[in-house]
């Protein structure tokens, strides 16, 4: 009786939570057929994008000038800005006489029997330059030399897989750009990318930025937020092979992130009638059929004419896209397009009688798909049945 209680209690709160999170979501299985004509369309849409976006790194990568440096006397010159401490030398004789000033929000300086003197966005031989012909006009044949002593008024921020040095300043944080720099750079100056995965028991560093994973780094997905456009860059290249092509020269502002290089990487699931169920590696199942054989085939009992593809539950808000797919089409007729390319997330359900409610179908794997995508919420259901199980509820 009382396992027969659990069991009841467990399907009344499984009900309960559908029926709150599936209020009015109907779904319909779309053949694969109708869905790869739409996907052509949408890859090419993709393939577009992705090849104006690859360009759009390529010309950033190459940047001469932007608003932390210039080139235009043939190499990187560091722009002036707002915050930035210049150091003017002014020479008497053999003797070089300093003094310090601070740039001004307004972008201005006052040196001398000069006051106002706009400064910013230029060089620091541009500053000389126009002290000099100030100058002129009460010394004859100034002599003077400025350098930045210290530059803050331009910054980025790096977060994630970044090592935390003993000596120094490393580590995730904020980090004034100097000069034409790239997130190569930024990242090699900051300490480098975790490599080396460590012991789970020793797998945070806390640093003055908070508790950071010590995960290995995923260089080949580096993000790069500019403007609040969202930019994917593959440094591995450029640290193994030379590829620089998408090692980004920094502007002032931008965010980058070193990911974690995911534990299991890419992966899909394959369930239902099937001689062995699981999770495998995307890169050893790529399609259906691939999928269905790393699972040591179908058993006598599967339904081969609906197999189904559950595609974008976490992405699509546990509204997934239901694929149906007839295995006898692929094999015996040598319909090859619906021998699905499948994709990171994706779960191949095959049933062992047919599927007749597609709602009702999505219902019955719920649970699991929710085990899957959300462990926070299984876990969360878990210990709400325990606690009732617990107090006799």
């Amino acid at each position: 009786m009382r396992g027969t209680k659990n069991i009841l209690l467990v399907v009344i709160v499984g009900i309960f939570c559908l029926t709150a999170c599936y209020g009015g979501f109907k779904a319909t299985p779309l053949p694969v057929n109708q869905y790869l004509e739409t996907e052509e369309v949408h890859a090419v849409q993709k393939e577009k994008a992705k090849a104006y976006t690859l360009e759009e790194i390529k010309r950033m990568a190459k940047a001469t000038e932007n608003s932390v440096f210039t080139e235009r006397r043939g190499y990187p010159e560091y722009l002036v800005g707002p915050g930035d401490v210049l150091m003017i030398n002014f020479w008497e004789g053999p003797n070089p006489k300093p003094y310090e000033t601070t740039v001004r929000p307004d972008g201005k300086i006052s040196y001398s029997f000069i006051d106002d003197l706009t400064v910013s966005g230029m060089t620091t031989s541009e500053v000389r330059n126009v002290l000099t012909r100030a100058l002129e006009k009460y010394i004859r044949v100034p002599r003077l030399e400025v350098t930045v002593k210290e530059f803050k008024s331009k910054s980025a921020l790096l977060s994630g897989q970044i090592n935390v040095l003993q000596q120094g300043i490393s580590g995730p944080g904020k980090y004034n750009l100097k000069g034409k720099m790239t997130v190569l750079d930024l990242i090699i100056l900051a300490g480098g990318p975790i490599v080396g995965r460590v012991p789970p028991s020793k797998s945070t560093t806390a640093t003055g930025y908070g508790t950071v994973s010590t995960g290995d780094a995923d260089m080949k997905n580096v993000e790069l937020v500019r403007k609040g456009k969202k930019y994917t860059l593959n440094l591995y290249d450029a640290m193994f092979k030379g590829d620089m092509s998408q090692n980004v020269v920094l502007d002032d502002g931008d965010l980058v992130t070193v990911p974690e290089l995911p534990i299991f990487g890419e992966r899909i699931y394959v369930f239902g009638e099937v001689n062995m169920e699981g999770v495998y590696r995307l890169k050893d199942a790529a399609d259906l059929l691939s999928a269905i054989s790393i699972s040591n085939g179908l058993t006598r009992t599967a339904i081969k004419e609906d197999i189904r593809i559950i595609r974008g539950y976490k992405e699509r808000n546990r509204k997934p896209l239901i694929l149906s797919v007839n295995y006898w089409d692929i094999v015996k007729r040598g319909d090859l397009r619906q021998n699905v390319m499948l994709i990171d997330g994706d779960v191949v359900y095959v049933p062992r009688t047919a599927i007749g409610d597609i709602n009702e179908f999505i219902i019955n794997t719920t649970l699991l798909l929710d085990y899957l995508f959300y462990p926070s919420r299984y876990r969360d259901a878990y210990m709400n049945i325990n606690w009732m199980r617990l107090n006799n509820f």
